[in-house]
């Protein structure tokens, strides 16, 4: 008896995104766990991430109970308007080709809600379980991000879009604990499980470390800081980077890797400031993403000063910490609350605070830190297993299975 499941996420590899390394981890624990007697059908995108990262990939991917059926999107550079287009063709495209299909179960994991909803409509149609997988707070980051009015419409449109996904799911899953008040005060009496982002065995079968570093005072040459990831409105960067670099001018070296909706306003605002010490990297594959870590003397991590922000847990901060390289962020909330208590050698400050981020710099200790409790505590595998054997649950055909199979007498 074989447990159909489709699984749905608008990035998978090769894209480069949080949530497309999620969807591969989870589609592993789910084979490992149930081999033969799982068959697997993925529904998301051609790679289309970042405008400025090309990866091919094919559109229909077999391997023995495995299908990736990728989608052709048109091209975005992260606005609202052209992502709600792309959205719109992924989401007719995968009605389409989840039409008449016979489901056990339907996955989604989402960030912005609208392919959660998708996985809601498809599992109605299809008539069997929904399991939710929320990587952020759409609604409330509306109410920020836009201004105050369109905030207030986009939130009050959306929010009804919300409740009926969350109703219809089955199981309800939150990335980050801190959004739990969020949604247990919205939806009273309903059970949330909280699987995290985690740590990818890339990262912890690295290479071996690199020796400590000298003082500031005794290097030769400026501290070079890496910053990797999204640079859009929820990173801030644009409001703390022209002013601490301009002050940082002789001492450190700013390099940037990736692209988003913020990067034309950083370059602007770097360049109003005359900043001469931040160069940028499109952004890259994971593999070479490792060598430019272990070159790095820091890791840098900012969150926009907004109320929404301070519910996430980024999943930069689990890649960070399995470098064993310092870890310098402007976080607040719980990310922030996360980081101090057990993240070794990180040192934080209040999002957009210039003088703060200066102190916490000196608070540095510039040398590599061992972190491997951290990292066997939150290894993605471990998490996607016990995600997978959760998602199981709610199978009705592997619960038949196990019960069958416990109930038979040993041989």
């Amino acid at each position: 008896m074989t447990t159909r499941i489709l699984l749905l996420s608008f990035y998978y590899p090769p894209d480069l995104s949080a949530g497309s390394f999620r969807a591969e981890a989870l589609v592993k624990a789910l084979r490992s766990e149930l081999g033969e007697h799982v068959d697997i059908e993925v529904i998301t995108t051609q790679p289309n991430r970042y405008h400025s990262f090309a990866a091919s990939a094919c559109s229909v991917e077999r391997s023995p109970l495995l299908t990736v059926r990728r989608i052709d999107v048109p091209a975005h550079r992260s606005g609202i308007r052209d992502q709600s287009w792309a959205f719109a063709c992924f989401a007719i495209e995968a009605l389409k080709l989840s039409r008449n299909k016979q489901y056990d179960l339907v996955f989604a994991t989402s960030s912005r809600l609208m392919t959660a909803s998708l996985g809601a409509l498809i599992s109605r149609r299809n008539g069997c379980g929904f399991y939710l997988d929320i990587r952020d707070i759409f609604v409330d980051t509306l109410r920020e991000l836009l201004p105050s009015r369109w905030g207030r419409l986009a939130a009050s449109v959306f929010s009804p879009i919300e409740r009926w996904t969350v109703e219809r799911a089955t199981r309800v899953n939150l990335i980050s604990p801190g959004f739990l008040p969020y949604f247990s005060t919205r939806y009273p009496g309903r059970d949330f499980t909280l699987y995290t982002n985690g740590v990818d065995d890339l990262f912890v079968h690295q290479a071996a470390p690199l020796p400590q570093l000298p003082p500031c005072g005794e290097r030769s040459s400026r501290l070079q800081v890496v910053y990797a990831g999204n640079i859009g409105a929820g990173q801030g960067l644009h409001q703390i980077l022209p002013t601490l670099a301009k002050r940082l001018n002789d001492e450190v070296e700013f390099h940037l890797i990736g692209a988003g909706g913020a990067l034309d306003t950083l370059k602007a605002a770097l360049e109003r400031n005359r900043v001469e010490n931040v160069r940028f990297s499109p952004p890259m594959k994971r593999d070479q993403l490792l060598a430019v870590y272990r070159n790095a003397d820091i890791l840098f991590l900012h969150l926009n000063n907004l109320k929404a922000f301070r519910r996430v847990l980024p999943s930069k901060l689990f890649e960070y910490a399995a470098t064993d390289k310092p870890i310098w962020g402007g976080l607040s909330g719980y990310a922030g609350r996360f980081a101090q208590k057990r993240i070794k050698n990180a040192a934080l400050f209040a999002p957009g605070d210039v003088d703060g981020a200066l102190e916490a710099l000196q608070r540095l200790k510039l040398q590599n830190t061992s972190r491997l409790e951290f990292v066997e505590q939150f290894s993605r595998q471990k998490i996607k297993k016990m995600m997978a054997q959760d998602i199981l649950q709610i199978s009705p055909k592997y619960l038949a299975r196990r019960a069958r199979h416990v109930a038979e007498p040993p041989s």
